[in-house]
């Protein structure tokens, strides 16, 4: 096609299919990356993300996958800058980059960056990030107790894996020989090369199409739209200061050392700011949060999910560069957010959950109709492995399911990845068919209550690995203490725990903190996680009784439960479900409770 549209804007119907076009080049990009990958973490979990940027690293487009990876790239892009300035790149580069001191959102996720050259000139770059299962850390997979960034294992700057289509094969050999599972490593780098490659030949294929001018304008066009729609909802939002407080059980190390999180959110006409002065000095271990890679990516994803929502908006909000131009984040340099170099900072996932939650719950006064109760706003990584009788390692890494706290108008979801997370489950079957573990639970919990409320808080899952052969542990997660918080008469929702038992020799479960390194495993020992559950939205005595009596049904709750929190009393009848609403004593209970 002929680019006849040189000047001006460009119209509403090519805008629609040029935006149409970059998300699913995107979504291409995606889908190839996960589908040829080898590790579970990658291929079921899909803990990956994939897009297309411009010559000044704005997001142009990104895959429907974890938020957290492709609102980072950006930050990858400008610290590669540093050692591969714009004019140094080369057709047929390939640059890998993971550190966290230079953008990347932490260690094991590497970035994959290839350049988009056009006619011979360099019109901007194909772009992923992927976690990997192993970078020879100092235990496999993952890492917390460790005193440096140099400690988490290979950390690439801005190097070329290929240059001018040619693979540095020394670089190559240096990555497979420091990763305890080459044979995964290396297959997940090719798949992510593919991926880059993919939107490389789409984004040019595009400006063959409608011409590179045309493009690139409706390009900015797209960014522009995404931002005034970001800035319209901001604008609604009552000028103010609006604060909430939060902590961290501990740091991996430093037993019954709470870390405070504070968040201030302030909104001045069609601008916000989060400010988390006040949440804890950096720590001593790998529990700190890269600024550029990480704690700024969970505030453009709370505005963005709370405001842009693609069930509240009848227009379609584009996924770009745009919706990140009104945010404003600010995190004190030394604090966990903003880490000194070289302070190890791997494990940071928790705490950007909690920087969501915590958004949430400080805009929840004028933003009811938009917010939840309390999520379980965490995160359990689990890095399970051993080694077989040949000598090689094997290396499994799990995303354990959490839950929703109720929101205005429904209950909040059942063992679900909340917030940033938007991983997949890993199937039983793939462990069963691959590594020496089995499953012996996986199912909603059932020791606690969901967060009572006219509209309950999510459930949360259990799930019991059992050690076919002796093994290590490493388990990243938090929220055993600080639980999902109600809201306006919601009850707080329940906590996490973590329980180990060896079911061989018989022995009683003892309760581990959220997070440990390197813990030893025998044969049989059994490692439970049991994930929080949300807390409720609302009045509990407003709730439908015939919700409440289906929560009995159900399992969720106890008759006692249902008559002391609810007010609604159930009777026992023989109709293959035992129970039924009884409707006057509910009214009569209900009355009481309301009275007292």
């Amino acid at each position: 096609m002929t680019d006849t549209t040189t000047i001006g804007t460009i119209d509403p119907i090519t805008l629609q299919v040029i935006g149409g076009a970059l998300h699913s080049i995107a979504d291409q990009m995606g889908t190839v990356l996960y589908r040829m990958s080898y590790s579970s973490i990658i291929r079921e979990s899909q803990d990956l993300g994939a897009g297309l940027f411009d010559l000044h690293y704005n997001t142009l487009c990104e895959s429907d996958s974890t938020p957290m990876h492709i609102g980072s790239i950006p930050g990858y892009l400008r610290g590669i800058e540093k050692n591969v300035p714009i004019e140094s790149w080369r057709e047929g580069d390939v640059v890998i980059h993971n550190h966290p001191y230079f953008g990347a959102s932490h260690s094991p996720d590497i970035g994959v960056v290839m350049p988009i050259f056009y006619k011979g000139e360099l019109v901007g770059f194909s772009a992923n990030t992927a976690h990997h299962l192993d970078i020879g850390a100092a235990t496999p997979g993952l890492i917390i107790d460790v005193p440096d960034v140099f400690a988490e294992g290979m950390l690439f700057n801005g190097l070329k894996l290929f240059e001018a289509g040619r693979r540095n094969d020394t670089l190559w050999r240096y990555i497979s020989g420091n990763t305890r599972v080459p044979g995964l490593v290396m297959r997940d780098l090719e798949a992510q090369i593919a991926s880059a490659e993919l939107g490389v030949r789409r984004y040019q294929e595009l400006m063959d199409t409608y011409g590179r001018a045309t493009v690139e304008r409706a390009c900015a066009q797209l960014m522009d739209y995404s931002e005034q729609m970001l800035r319209r909802e901001i604008a609604k939002i009552p000028d103010g200061d609006y604060v909430a407080e939060g902590f961290m059980d501990d740091d991996g190390r430093n037993r019954g050392k709470h870390l405070p999180i504070k968040v201030t959110v302030r909104v001045r006409g069609d601008d916000v700011e989060v400010d988390l002065t006040g949440s804890s000095p950096q720590v001593p271990t790998a529990f700190n949060v890269p600024f550029e890679g990480s704690t700024k990516v969970a505030c453009y994803f709370a505005f963005r999910a709370l405001l842009l929502d693609t069930y509240t908006h009848q227009e379609h909000i584009p996924q770009n560069e745009g919706s990140f131009r009104p945010v404003k984040v600010t995190a004190p340099l030394g604090c966990i957010f903003n880490p000194i170099a070289p302070a190890a900072c791997e494990a940071r996932f928790n705490q950007i959950q909690r920087i969501v939650d915590l958004i949430i719950k400080a805009l929840a006064p004028v933003l009811p109709d938009r917010c939840t109760a309390g999520n379980a706003a965490c995160l359990s990584f689990a890095a399970y492995s051993g080694v077989r009788p040949d000598g090689n390692y094997w290396v499994l890494i799990e995303v354990n399911e959490a839950a929703m706290g109720g929101r205005p108008a429904s209950d909040g979801p059942d063992t679900i990845e909340e917030l940033m997370r938007n991983t997949r489950n890993n199937p039983l079957e793939d462990l069963g068919m691959h590594l020496p573990m089995i499953c012996d639970r996986y199912e909603i919990r059932d020791d606690v209550f969901p967060g009572a409320g006219e509209f309950r808080g999510g459930m949360g899952v259990v799930k019991s690995q059992r050690y076919l052969t002796p093994g290590f542990m490493t388990h990243e997660s938090d929220r055993n203490e600080d639980v999902p918080w109600g809201i306006f008469g919601g009850h707080p929702g329940a906590t996490a725990a973590v329980r180990i038992h060896n079911r061989d020799k018989g022995t009683a479960p003892r309760d581990e903190p959220a997070k440990f390194s390197g813990l030893v495993a025998e044969t049989g020992d059994v490692i439970t996680y049991l994930s929080p559950c949300g807390g409720g939205y609302g009045s509990p005595l407003k709730r439908d009784p015939a919700k409440v009596l289906d929560d009995i049904l159900d399992g969720y709750i106890t008759v006692e439960h249902a008559r002391d929190v609810y007010g609604v009393v159930v009777k026992a009848v023989d109709d293959g479900y035992g129970h039924a609403l009884d409707i006057e004593a509910t009214r009569k209970r209900r009355g009481e409770m309301q009275g007292a």
